[in-house]
């Protein structure tokens, strides 16, 4: 028997998005986790120790805070970057710029989020879109909840029936459910930056498309909900595109009439799929919400910010480590893994 070589894969700041990240890597057969990382003696670094998953810290000094708390630590980040072929880097915003050099110094190569800019890697990625874009690069940069959500529904439009322009508005959550320091608490936010900086994120992998973005903060911790209009270089029948979401990976179609109408029964159906962490990774296009008229579309679609990225994430990997060529076999193998 034949055995494959799995990329060691590091995952710096065992939060929201690595440790979701953590466990889809560990699901597949072509890669392991060798390593996470925390800042601070916190019931994560617990948790992480209980799973037995290897804990580093930025220091000896803060070493000697987590033994103190009873947390085991494994070393250094920089004992890490030895044992790591990539480091998926889930750390907050202001410190991937120090990070990336130290990667680069290192000589392991680095996925950034979509939290920061395009420019910090040149490079940003969606599987369905530009997996070919990433292979044997040595930094990447997953795009956010939001424009992977955008562009999981408007790739495949797009590439089957060419799009003049798109006018997407973005309901997002105010905070993540574990967070309790942001909000709004009861108050709806206008984003007063028009446009928001999601159309020039999508234009990352899609910089052909026209698209203008607004946001809108609301008093939730769920989902984000995109209301998107489309116009078409040509006219459409809604059952065209129903057809063709439904044959798109990472897309699912529910219907308000079977009784999910609002984010809240959509994080239901998730649990009742017994996903890891009642994580939706799909986007969620409601199918008796999607109308076309003429050349123009109109449909409302929701995005469950803590986990869509995850499974571009594992597929980066695998391009990034030249481990599949073909992103189609990359995505199945992915999906299957996660159970999605």
């Amino acid at each position: 028997m034949t055995h494959v070589k799995k990329i060691k894969v590091g995952i710096n700041g065992y939060g929201t998005i690595g440790k979701r990240t953590a466990t889809a890597v560990d699901q597949q057969d072509d890669m392991e986790i060798v390593g996470v990382t925390k800042t601070r003696p916190t019931y994560e670094a617990v948790v992480a120790n209980n799973l037995g998953l290897p804990l580093y810290v930025p220091n000896d000094e803060t070493a000697e805070e987590f033994k103190k708390a009873g947390i085991k630590v494994a070393g250094t980040i920089k004992d890490l970057y030895k044992k790591a072929d990539i480091i998926v880097d889930c750390t907050p915003g202001d410190v991937a710029e120090a990070y990336k050099a130290e990667y680069a110094e290192a000589g392991v190569k680095g996925i950034f989020q979509g939290g920061e800019d395009h420019s910090l890697t040149g490079i940003s990625f969606n599987a369905s879109a530009n997996y070919k874009e990433s292979w044997g690069a040595q930094f990447s940069r997953i795009v956010s909840c939001n424009t992977t959500g955008l562009i999981r529904t408007l790739y495949p439009l797009d590439k089957k029936f060419k799009i003049k322009e798109v006018f997407a508005t973005l309901v997002r959550r105010g905070a993540d459910p574990n967070n309790s320091k942001s909000g709004p608490i009861n108050a709806i936010e206008p984003s007063l930056k028009i446009p928001t900086h999601h159309g020039p994120d999508v234009q990352s992998i899609m910089p052909w498309l026209n698209i203008q973005t607004m946001a809108v903060k609301v008093p939730t911790t769920l989902m984000h909900l995109h209301t998107i209009v489309v116009r078409l270089e040509k006219e459409v029948t809604t059952e065209e595109v129903i057809a063709l979401w439904k044959k798109t990976p990472r897309v699912r179609l529910v219907k308000g009439k079977n009784g999910i109408k609002s984010s809240a029964q959509i994080m239901e159906l998730a649990r009742d799929l017994g996903r890891s962490r009642g994580d939706m990774f799909e986007i969620i296009v409601w199918e008796d919400g999607v109308k076309a008229v003429g050349n123009t579309l109109y449909f409302y679609q929701a995005v469950h910010q803590e986990s869509d990225v995850i499974p571009e994430i594992v597929d980066c990997i695998r391009s990034m480590c030249k481990m599949e060529e073909d992103s189609s076999r990359s995505m199945k193998k992915t999906d299957k893994a996660m159970g999605i």
